[in-house]
């Protein structure tokens, strides 16, 4: 992919708009996990020691546009981003009408992106106020390359110069990797609780991988497909026809598609409740699917030895409860313990990486949740597809 990188511009004295994504997640106010902000600090530090004038933006939460909540005010992250920097950042509400101007080597935060009437729909005036902000516009905000909003579409549009940050340059060269000329055998995992939400993901990736794993409410899909029992499991009988096809594509191309052997099942879901290991045929109509079984790990775990790229997006039980948490677990010592280059995306794959010390141990984590998918499904995102245009024009 042909963009500029932050690295090849003149930053001393220059005004530089950063888009970053900040998008944390809060509770009473506290951030509960600032891994977005410490991912964003490379970017930072670089254009600080290069003496730009930085400007940081980026969105938080989905408050109404047009007006001020101070529930999604960027304020918390500010003080994290100060700390984290060990100098102080200052957060800047009334950016559009009185344009700050930082000394150089320094950074300020600008208020929250979505508090601009038009900035979801990519508004052209907004993107053009936006642009007038810098003399160099830096795309470094994966997690939301897939929208086209003005802040992270329209101003690229309009500003002097434009680039990618060293965030967003190393989830293309890491995704690029993985899925555009991954070595062989590439294995694939995807897991969550519906098949429509990565309906796409699964037909690109049948064509790519050489195995694909199903779980969560996705592998009960395909359970019921098979003609297997899921009694009350979460599934979607609409979309079976939809897995069946699947499956067959994985036989045609020779793709290893394997499903649950067993399974383990509850009567409800709650962090007491009991947990019950069964084969895949004995599950009643009581019964809720809630993780695979110790066989299924094993043989999840036998047809990832060997993978040279993996690729895992979405858990394979609700690992939130420890009873149904074994199957994720497991398949997360494989990826940790694999030889392979694993490529790691989605916020539940990564709690679970988190839960079970394994963050370390994978070659690369994607900051992007829909931006990840898109790219699997080869979609072209809008945020890169500016930067790539700039850059063949100059």
């Amino acid at each position: 992919m042909n963009i500029d990188t932050l690295e090849k511009m003149d930053l001393a004295g220059r005004r530089v708009l950063i888009r970053e994504d900040f998008n944390v997640p809060l509770c009473e106010g506290r951030i509960e996990n600032d891994a977005r902000i410490r991912a964003a600090l490379p970017g930072i530090r670089e254009a600080l020691d290069g003496g730009a004038r930085i400007l940081l933006m980026s969105h938080l939460g989905r408050p109404e546009e047009g007006r001020f909540d101070s529930a999604f005010s960027l304020a918390v992250v500010a003080e994290r981003l100060g700390t984290l920097l060990g100098t102080p950042v200052e957060l800047i509400r009334d950016y559009l009408q009185n344009p700050p101007l930082p000394e150089p080597g320094t950074a300020v935060l600008l208020e929250n992106v979505r508090f601009n009437r038009g900035e979801k729909a990519d508004d052209e005036p907004l993107a053009r106020r936006y642009a007038s902000l810098c003399d160099l516009f830096v795309m470094d905000a994966f997690g939301s390359a897939h929208r086209a909003q003005a802040s992270t579409h329209g101003v690229a549009r309009f500003a002097p110069k434009v680039c990618a940050g060293p965030l967003l340059a190393n989830e293309i060269k890491a995704l690029g990797r993985a899925l555009k000329d991954p070595a062989r055998p590439f294995a694939a995992i995807v897991g969550g609780s519906k098949v429509s939400g990565k309906l796409e993901v699964l037909n690109s990736l049948v064509d790519k991988c050489d195995v694909l794993i199903v779980g969560g409410g996705i592998a009960n899909t395909f359970l019921a497909a098979a003609g297997e029992p899921v009694g009350r499991s979460l599934y979607e009988p609409e979309l079976v026809p939809e897995a069946i096809k699947i499956i067959e594509a994985a036989r045609v191309r020779g793709v290893n598609l394997p499903l649950p052997v067993d399974v383990v099942v509850s009567w409800e879901l709650s962090e007491s409740a009991e947990a019950d290991v069964k084969p895949v045929a004995g599950v009643t109509n009581e019964d809720m699917i809630l993780d695979i079984g110790p066989d299924t790990a094993s043989l999840y775990k036998d047809a990832l030895k060997g993978a040279e790229t993996i690729v895992w997006n979405g858990p394979v039980g609700v690992f939130e409860f420890d009873q149904f948490g074994e199957g994720t677990r497991a398949i997360a010592e494989a990826v940790a313990a694999s030889g392979a280059f694993s490529l790691v995306g989605g916020g539940d794959s990564i709690a679970a990486l988190d839960k079970f010390g394994m963050r370390e141990r994978v070659s690369y984590i994607s900051t992007g949740g829909g931006a990840f998918l898109d790219f699997i499904e080869g979609k072209k995102l809008p945020a890169l597809a500016i930067l790539e245009q700039r850059a063949a024009h100059g």
